[in-house]
């Protein structure tokens, strides 16, 4: 019953949320549950897992729909291989089509401890595939990820640059912080702050608030609905997020039977 139900969150909202237009190009993200909303925890799928996830989002000025396709690999319990193709649709009410599609390999090389966090690197490109408005012609870039469990919240911190392909671009430089917070064994609460300084400016230009939700809604397929706002200039107003990933091969649970002798 509970996979049907995400089934029908993901196709109403596709329904009511609308037209849409992109307005910044999307790049690697990361698979749910090894992150919050674009904030890459130092988790990874374990060895042999795969993570298949099918996103929408809306936004509202700038306009747009975005939907995401992307797919994890878990090469050894520590590195992962990630791959995000984003599709925009309505841009500008004329334009839709794909941005460049996104690789990475992200590798913890320190585990987590008592004391210390688990940190991680990863390394990504986005090959020039994507139509010309949506596109910076490839980029290459590496980033540092960090995180630590306390409790019921596990926090995680991010940085990154990215060179693009275009020499009329700017490179870009982002950060993120952000925690899931475990309410409940099938339920958590997430959070981050998404700063990004775009390859259309040389400061930064966006400062972004993201609230939300995740649901274990069978043992292999997570939902995250979530809705984030621009602080620094107000574009976007807020976008509206909805993510369903299936994680697989599905684990077998093994049942115990207790025997009890007669006496």
């Amino acid at each position: 019953m509970k996979k049907y139900s995400s089934l029908l969150i993901f196709f109403s909202f596709f329904f009511i949320a609308g037209r849409a237009e992109g307005f910044d190009i999307k790049g690697l993200q990361p698979v749910a549950p090894y992150g919050v909303f674009s904030t890459f925890s130092a988790d990874s799928p374990k060895k042999g897992k795969h993570a298949l996830g099918a996103g929408i989002e809306k936004s509202a000025e700038p306009d747009f729909f975005r939907y995401l396709f992307q797919y994890s690999h878990g090469i050894n319990d520590s590195i992962e291989f990630i791959t995000t193709v984003p599709y925009v649709d309505r841009w500008s009410n004329t334009k839709s089509g794909v941005e460049d599609i996104a690789l990475g390999i992200k590798h913890r090389f320190i585990d987590e401890t008592k004391y210390a966090p688990s940190v991680a690197y990863l390394v990504n490109a986005s090959i020039p595939s994507g139509k010309e408005v949506f596109s910076t012609d490839g980029r290459v870039g590496a980033g540092l990820i960090v995180s630590k469990r306390v409790g019921p919240v596990s926090g995680h911190a991010n940085i990154f640059y990215e060179k693009v392909g275009s020499s009329k671009l700017e490179d870009e430089v982002s950060f993120a912080a952000g925690f899931d917070f475990s309410a409940a064994h099938y339920f958590k609460i997430l959070a981050e702050i998404y700063g990004r300084k775009s390859h259309y400016s040389e400061a930064l230009d966006s400062i972004e608030g993201r609230f939300g939700y995740r649901f274990l809604t069978t043992d292999y397929l997570y939902t995250t609905i979530g809705i984030g706002t621009d602080f620094k200039n107000r574009s976007p107003e807020y976008r509206i997020m909805l993510t369903i990933t299936a994680i697989f091969p599905v684990d077998k649970k093994t049942i115990k039977k207790v025997y009890e002798e007669d006496k």
